[in-house]
């Protein structure tokens, strides 16, 4: 929980000094713009992937298959849309990571060392039907 409140504060910092950077740069009102484009085109990609994914999700449960692959996708989509409708430069950059294809692909492995760990410690149960 520490470490998550350290990194939330760094965020923060991060992108105030960030803004700072860039509405210096190019202009107040320009940066509120910027922000306010990116954040409206981010949530319509993460909206569409999604839509995709969650179907993606459905065909897999409907054909017997476990859906774990598109569970996860649909997963990153959903914290990259929500990372993207978030002000900032920093947290657009992280949200369109996990939202394109090409680099969600990236984080893949990290997800599922992150959920092995946490099933061998039994933070993790699957249940069967």
């Amino acid at each position: 929980m520490k470490k998550l409140l350290v990194g939330l504060l760094f965020i923060v910092f991060a992108e105030i000094a960030t803004l700072i950077i860039v509405g210096k740069a190019i202009g107040v009102l320009y940066t509120l713009l910027l922000i306010v484009m990116t954040s409206v085109v981010g949530v319509i990609i993460a909206k569409k992937r999604g839509i995709k994914s969650f179907q993606e999700i459905q065909k897999s449960a409907a054909q017997g298959q476990p859906p774990g692959l598109p569970m996860i996708e649909t997963f990153l989509i959903f914290i990259g849309g929500v990372l993207l409708a978030l002000p900032g430069f920093l947290t657009d950059i992280i949200g369109l990571l996990f939202v394109l294809g090409i680099t969600r692909s990236l984080f893949k492995p990290l997800i599922f060392y992150w959920l092995r760990k946490k099933m061998k410690q039994g933070q993790v149960v699957i249940l069967q039907k």
